[in-house]
């Protein structure tokens, strides 16, 4: 258990049964009245958003989240397996906790796989990463008045929009957020 008073980002909060991330939160004192916490949390299995207001001092029940860095293995068409780099544990986690994480993931490749009481909640990358572009076609420039973009299919099969420079072979940073091109990665 933990106070409202000791909220920070990323924190993991258990409310009527389910678990849910503090994505950001506020101590608001006003003038008349008593001091609240204003939260925005996001639901750790369905990823939803939702804004709560929270009485100061109100005593919050907090989830045990381990966080472990792990190497993604392979894909057998049914799971992703992982395995602990310090005690060589293999997880298996489904296609559906795995999420849009896929679209950036190649074998060998570290993440932090996030587990509550032996479940496997979330697979968190680094916020960008390094992909060879796999196939793209050639830029054609024609008269606009600013920079176009084409569609460009990474290694992992996952198509983003690059610059019109960009060519087949040449490796890119990319923002596993929001999936976009963040530039080339000099050899």
């Amino acid at each position: 258990m933990a106070s409202t008073n000791d909220l920070k980002n990323g924190m993991v909060l258990r409310i009527e049964g389910q678990l849910w991330a503090v994505v950001e939160f506020q101590h608001v004192k006003p003038g008349k009245g008593p001091a609240f916490v204003r939260t925005k949390l996001r639901n750790v299995e369905s990823g939803k958003n939702v804004d709560k207001t929270f009485n100061a001092g109100t005593k919050v029940e907090t989830a045990n989240v381990d966080k472990r860095t792990m190497q993604y293995l392979y894909n057998d068409g049914s799971s992703y397996v992982f395995m602990d780099t310090s005690t060589y544990e293999q997880l298996e986690v489904s296609p559906e906790v795995v999420g849009d994480a896929k679209n950036f993931m190649l074998e060998n490749q570290e993440a932090i796989v996030a587990t509550n009481d032996g479940r496997v909640l979330f697979i968190e990358l680094p916020a960008s990463v390094e992909l060879l572009i796999a196939e793209t076609e050639p830029g054609l420039q024609g008269d606009r008045s600013t920079g176009g973009t084409k569609p460009a299919t990474l290694e992992t099969g996952h198509t983003i929009a690059v610059p019109l420079f960009i060519t087949t072979g040449e490796k890119v940073k990319v923002d596993t957020r929001d999936s976009s091109y963040l530039g080339r990665v000099k050899a």
